[in-house]
């Protein structure tokens, strides 16, 4: 019997995408080098533990887990709606911010439409419009900045989508109110413009930052925001989009019926009654940040400015021999390969602790060359 090839099976474009490589675990690099001591600074997550407030409220839900989740995120809406100055109606949970950009897709992409992507950004952004068939138009940064200009001058008349990490990740620079302001009249209608703000918290104060929620009356924006970073939700995967009630209740069409566990919810719903742990979170990212500016400058390394809780570090050689040496030392970074920055790495801003640490042996291993 002749073995069945499944790459004959697979559409064409899904076997051309190159699947998203997540940092190192944790626990395997305790297994490789006998370290208990290991400091992850390599996923852009608050390197605070949940809240105890969050804690309590898993806690007391886990007896519940015969029961499915709330479809609808009933509760967590009606209290996000009242902090946002939104209807409920204006909302869509999701299993992190990331599935609503698949949510989007799924719902509005035609086949031979197109989205337009800075290069390099979010790698989801790509990846997911690939799986959808849809044809990419890459617009290169300037200076590690979005070209909102380029990106306006790429849209056709099949462009369907437009992607717009603000703040970006990698580079952690942010587009101002009057950029954005000078890029929607160049923006048809009819394409969608998906502002993702996973990062709004630590920006929010930034000169200029955009208040895009004030933009949901119009038909074609949509706004992400994520409870993974700031309010050190990661691990439960949950994040929100705010829209015009039109667009939310296509996306909703599309949705999984239970995309949202229940503890996720729990945890949200915790979170959002706890400013101090956002207040202790933005105090260690603006102090750690301020040392880590220090300290590069004093090594004469370069970086990106950042409106994020990361930092985007350009070493001026390979980073390759760099990464290694720091996992040696139980130190996890990112590396930016993937994004096409071979001599760059992606620092999460830690305790100071942590963030001296890196210091310490990155200065130690620059000064052995």
């Amino acid at each position: 019997m002749r073995r069945l090839k499944l790459k004959k099976l697979i559409r064409k474009n899904i076997s051309q995408i190159k699947p998203y490589q997540p940092g190192k675990p944790i626990e395997e690099l305790q297994r490789e080098i006998g370290s208990q001591e290991i400091i992850k600074l390599a996923s852009n997550e608050n390197v605070l533990p949940p809240s105890a407030k969050v804690i309590s409220a898993i806690k007391k839900s886990l007896n519940k887990l015969n029961r499915y989740p709330d479809g609808n995120c009933y509760y967590l809406k009606k209290k996000l709606a009242k902090k946002l100055k939104v209807k409920p109606a204006n909302l869509v949970v999701g299993n992190g911010s990331d599935e609503i950009i698949v949510l989007a897709l799924r719902a509005f992409l035609r086949p031979g439409d197109e989205v337009v992507i800075a290069d390099p950004t979010f790698l989801i952004y790509k990846i997911a419009a690939q799986v959808e068939g849809a044809k990419i138009r890459f617009v290169p940064l300037k200076g590690l900045k979005y070209d909102l200009e380029a990106m306006a001058s790429a849209v056709t008349p099949k462009t369907k989508i437009i992607f717009i990490a603000n703040p970006d990740n990698p580079t952690g620079t942010y587009l101002s109110r009057s950029e954005i302001k000078r890029f929607l009249p160049r923006i048809p209608a009819k394409t969608i413009i998906f502002f993702d703000e996973a990062y709004f918290e630590f920006a929010k104060d930034c000169s200029n930052f955009p208040d895009t929620l004030k933009l949901t009356n119009r038909r074609n924006i949509i706004t992400t925001r994520s409870f993974s970073k700031i309010h050190s939700l990661a691990g439960l995967r949950i994040g929100y989009g705010v829209a015009s009630e039109e667009i939310v209740d296509y996306l909703n069409r599309v949705r999984e019926p239970f995309n949202v566990n229940s503890l996720a919810q729990v945890a949200a719903l915790a979170a959002l009654d706890d400013p101090q742990h956002v207040k202790r979170t933005l105090e260690m990212v603006k102090k750690g940040k301020r040392y880590l500016y220090q300290q590069l400058n004093k090594l004469e390394l370069r970086y990106t400015p950042s409106a994020t809780n990361f930092i985007l570090i350009d070493l001026n050689r390979n980073a390759r021999p760099v990464i290694e040496d720091l996992l040696k030392n139980g130190l996890i970074v990112r590396s930016m390969t993937a994004w096409g920055l071979k001599n760059f790495v992606r620092v999460t801003i830690g305790t100071m602790k942590q963030n001296t640490k890196f210091i310490n042996v990155l200065k130690i291993y620059l000064n052995r060359r």
